[in-house]
């Protein structure tokens, strides 16, 4: 019988797209004993996809869309030491066709962001970010059955360098990171990338990635900022014509996007963040379309007097 064609979704590796305040992604530090809370709620959805190079659509799965809820959380140890942590909830469908959906929980992730130099030259402010993170998942879901399995079961180390710079309210931020992914039991006991391999065990390719980010930003409570974001794995392999996604799939993707974060003035310290990114290219990918929105609350920790 005939092989449904379909394409690989990457399911939220991290919050990166999601949120955009006081998280990895940007040049902005927890003040020491403070904590920002949040929940935020992404769809994405895609009728198209790249088959290797080629981008076509498949009627057999019509459109694959995502629902996700992600809850997190970030503490300032000290105004230049924040740790974040974060969990998603997501739910994946398709239009057409006999596939069943899947939804749970993903992975839970802990990063560490440490602000490491900063100084002024003139009337411009620089500072360089090191972070490094882990992820792993939280429930044992089905990772071989892409496009509509959550996440690819994988535990993942993160490290990644920024330099964020700002002169009055406009700034810019460029970011470079790695991520390294273990190997994934599957169940079965035999499966074909460029040949065929006899065994459970899946070997995950290295994914390396850019982010850049500029706008205007006064302190952390109003952001407006433009995104380019590319992501790029390190070995893999194409979907062969007429065949299945596989989790060792060469998945690269180009995205361009538009971020937003207002001060809600009826509650000090609460806020309303906004997302729109469009995927301009890839490679075994979706040309998807995601939206966000969410509420952040940030606050501080008093000390305790007598």
């Amino acid at each position: 019988m005939k092989k449904i064609k379909f394409f690989v979704i990457l399911a939220c590796f991290s919050l990166t797209s999601l949120v955009q305040s006081q998280t990895d992604v940007d040049g902005i530090m927890m003040g020491q004993r403070n904590i920002c809370g949040g929940l935020v709620y992404g769809y994405s959805a895609w009728n198209q996809y790249w088959e290797g190079q080629t981008l076509r659509t498949n009627e057999n799965i019509g459109t694959v869309s995502s629902n996700s809820v992600w809850a997190m959380v970030n503490y300032g140890i000290s105004d230049r030491l924040n740790i974040i942590a974060m969990v998603p909830y997501i739910t994946n469908n398709a239009s057409a066709g006999t596939l069943i959906g899947q939804s749970g929980l993903q992975d839970a992730s802990l990063i560490v962001k440490w602000d490491c130099y900063g100084s002024k030259f003139k009337n411009v402010f620089y500072n360089f970010i090191a972070l490094g993170g882990f992820s792993t998942p939280t429930t044992n879901y089905v990772a071989d059955y892409l496009p509509l399995s959550i996440g690819l079961q994988s535990s993942n180390l993160m490290g990644k360098i920024m330099i964020d710079i700002q002169k009055d309210h406009w700034f810019a931020t460029l970011s470079a990171n790695a991520t390294s992914r273990s190997n994934v039991t599957i169940d079965r006991d035999a499966y074909y990338t460029t040949e065929m391999i006899y065994s459970n065990i899946v070997q995950m390719p290295t994914v390396l990635g850019y982010n850049l980010r500029w706008g205007y930003r006064k302190d952390a409570d109003l952001i407006v900022e433009s995104v380019f974001d590319y992501m790029n794995t390190i070995g893999g392999y194409d979907i062969r014509k007429n065949d299945m996604p596989f989790l060792s799939n060469n998945m690269d993707i180009c995205r361009i996007g538009v971020n937003l974060k207002l001060p809600i003035p009826l509650v000090n310290g609460l806020s309303f963040t906004a997302n729109n990114m469009y995927t301009i290219s890839g490679r075994n990918m979706g040309k998807a379309t995601s939206f966000m929105a969410g509420i952040l609350y940030q606050t501080e920790f008093t000390k305790r007097t007598k």
